[in-house]
Formats: C-alpha cells, structure tokens, sequence
C-alpha cells in the first residue's frame, strides 16, 4: 500500500508540475504571437471548458479498463504536446488552443480515472491521507512550475517548454502501469439507468456525498469570483503594488501544502463532511480578513483561505471514492468535478462585474454565501436529534 502511495504522490507531482507550466507559457505565448490579451486569456478558457462534459467523458471510464485508458489519454497528450513545436509564427496560434483544448480533455478523464482506480490501490483508511498529500503535491507544483516555465519560455521561447511538459505524461504514464491493483473495493448496488443522470442520481441521492461536493462547489466558485476584488483590494484598498499579489499567491499555497497534509487525519476522525464544513467556514473567515485595510492581516487571510479550500476538495474527492459505486465510479467522478468546478465558468466573469460596485462588496457577499451553504447543508444537532426521533416514531422505518 505504501509503494501505491507513493506513486500516486509522484504521478500529481509529475502531472501538476507539467500541467501548470504549460497552461501559464500557453497564454504568454499567445500574447506574444497575436497582442491580444484576449486572445491570451482565452487558452485559459480552453483548459477549463472541457470539464463541462465531465459527465460524458466519465462515462467512458466505466465503459474501458480504467488504468489502460488512463495511460493511453497521458501518451496521447504528449503526442499532442509536441505539435506545437510546429508553431514559428502567428499563422500557428490556432495549434496553442488544440492542443489547450486536448489538455482541458485529458485532464477531465485522468482525473476522473485517478479518483476511480484509487480505491482499487489503497485501503479506505488511506483514501484520506493520500488525497491530502496528493492535493499537497500539486500546490506546491503552482509554486515551482510557473516560475521553471516562465524561465525556460524566456530562456528558448515555447519549443523548450514543450519537450519538458511533454515527457511528463510520458514519466506519469509509467508511474500508472507500476501501480499495482491489487484489491477491489466493496461494490454497492448500482442504479440500473444509463445516461447522464445516473451519475448526478448517485452524486446528490445521498448526503454523504451531495454535502461535500456542494460545498466544495460553492467554495470553489467564491475562489474565482473574488479574484478580481483581491486584485482591487491590494491596488486599491491597500495601495500596494501588483507585486503583492504573488506574496498572497504564496501564503495561500503554503497554506494548501500545509492544509493538505493534515487533512487525511481530520477525515479519518471526523469524516467528509465535517471536514468540509470546517474548509468552508475557514476559506470564508480567510475572505472576510482580505476586506480589514491592514495587509499582515490580507497574508494571514490568504493563508487560512489556502488551508479551507483543499480541505473542501479533499473532503468531496474522498467522499465520492467510498461511497460510489465501483462500476459509476468513473462517471460518478467526472460529474463531481464538473459540479465542482463548472461553476467557475460563471463566476468568475460575475466577479468581474461585481468589482464594479467596490472591492469589498464581492468579498463580503461571497463569505455570505460559503456561510449560508453550511447552514443549508449541515443542520444543527437538534434538528437532527428532532429528524431522528420522528423516524423513531415512524412504524414505517422499523
């Protein structure tokens, strides 16, 4: 178990590292090549998009040997990757967003895939930890990846960029096929209807799942709506320069390493869904102490907020991996990540209009809502004492 441990902590260091350098060059490239920052932005868009066929491309993982199919998706990226070294000029920006395009796909199914075959290389008591330490792996490779790319790109522009993220999913594929899948987690029955709402049926039917993933959903979606109001706090709230912004990128990934590597203890204590309460209601404090005007305080809330957040996710992964099906485990997974990052597609432009109206309002309205989704998913004890003695009292449910 300890060996598969280590090499799904390998593979999210590998992929991360690979991932994150290559989504930050792809735009910079573009914006050198066109002049066009829109341009630019929207291989970012490229990347994401794809996570909206989450349901209909897991379904494919329930369909086909998982980890096959997951190391032929890493072998193709990588023949994808390296068209772009046919890139010499603007008449060749078209290649950036396919191949932006085949990394959002690839990236849907080799989650999705990596969630399903990890019950079948771990126990469930290391579900937890290893989710963690997984989540702790590809933070720290958002500190180190963009920085390694950004040198290479300037060092011998895209082309250099390229072999490198491109041998990663060669390296991440060979880690899979060591893998040994040794065991096979107990199944639970499985709906018998196909289609698309066989994966959100299993996903929101029951409330060991449906709480962390809404929560995670809703936390996720804050993250990218109050982007812009954290750039209009530290330029102009604070008066700070932009710089600033990368000192509060770092203490929230510091706070993610940190936050992920602790997290596996929590679940195995409290479970998934009181742990993603606690992520919820700390990324929300980490929002409200970005909105007081004094910046040690903007750091510590960058911090906390680094913590709560990977927790939710974290929370919501695990869940889904115990409590799903094994043969909709593949669906089942890519329909929680398009619910858990779908929304962002939405909430990132609205954060951008909101900002309009101040830095603080976006802010203030998005820990109200992280708050209010906790109460609306987690009743307070007495009213699941009262929930409980009712059906006590029900002849129906004896």
């Amino acid at each position: 178990m300890r060996r598969n441990a280590g090499l799904f902590v390998a593979i999210s260091l590998l992929s991360g590292f690979g991932s994150s350098a290559m989504t930050l060059v792809a735009g910079i490239w573009i914006l050198d090549l066109t002049g066009s920052t829109g341009l630019a932005a929207l291989a970012g868009l490229c990347v994401y998009a794809p996570v909206l066929a989450g349901p209909l491309l897991g379904g494919l993982l329930d369909r086909a040997p998982r980890r096959p199919l997951v190391i032929a998706v890493n072998l193709l990226l990588a023949a994808s990757l390296l068209a772009l070294l046919a890139v010499r000029g603007p008449g060749q920006t078209w290649l950036i967003f396919a191949v932006s395009c085949a990394y959002g796909v690839s990236y849907v199914l080799i989650d999705a895939g990596e969630t399903a075959l990890l019950p079948s290389a771990l126990s469930p008591t290391e579900l937890g930890d290893v989710n963690g330490w997984r989540s702790s792996a590809q933070e720290g490779m958002k500190l180190v990846a963009p920085l390694v790319g950004a040198g290479l790109y300037a060092w011998h522009d895209g082309h250099a960029v390229v072999v490198l993220s491109a041998a990663m999913p060669v390296l991440v594929a060979t880690l899979y096929a060591a893998v040994r899948l040794h065991r096979t987690p107990p199944d639970q029955p499985a709906p018998r209807r196909n289609g698309l709402r066989t994966g959100l049926s299993v996903l929101f039917g029951q409330r060991a799942t449906r709480v962390p993933v809404t929560l995670a959903a809703v936390s996720i979606a804050m993250s990218g709506f109050t982007t812009a109001a954290i750039y209009a706090v530290v330029t102009t709230e604070l008066r700070l320069p932009t710089t600033f912004l990368g000192v509060l990128a770092s203490a929230q990934g510091a706070g993610s390493i940190v936050g992920g590597l602790i997290v596996g203890r929590l679940l195995a204590r409290r479970g998934p869904v009181a742990v993603g309460v606690a992520g919820t209601v700390l990324f929300a404090l980490g929002l409200l102490a970005r909105c007081l005007p004094w910046w040690p305080v903007t750091i510590a809330g960058a911090l906390v907020a680094g913590v709560g957040l990977p927790w939710t996710l974290v929370a919501a992964v695990t869940a889904v991996q115990t409590h799903t099906p094994s043969a909709l485990l593949g669906r089942v997974s890519a329909t929680a990540n398009t619910a858990m990052f779908g929304p962002l597609v939405v909430a990132i432009p609205l954060g951008g209009a909101a900002v309009h109206l101040g830095a603080r309002p976006p802010l203030v309205a998005a820990v109200v809502i992280c708050l209010t989704a906790v109460v609306v998913t987690h009743p307070r004890p007495q009213s699941l004492r009262s929930a409980r003695r009712m059906a006590d009292r029900d002849p129906a449910t004896r």
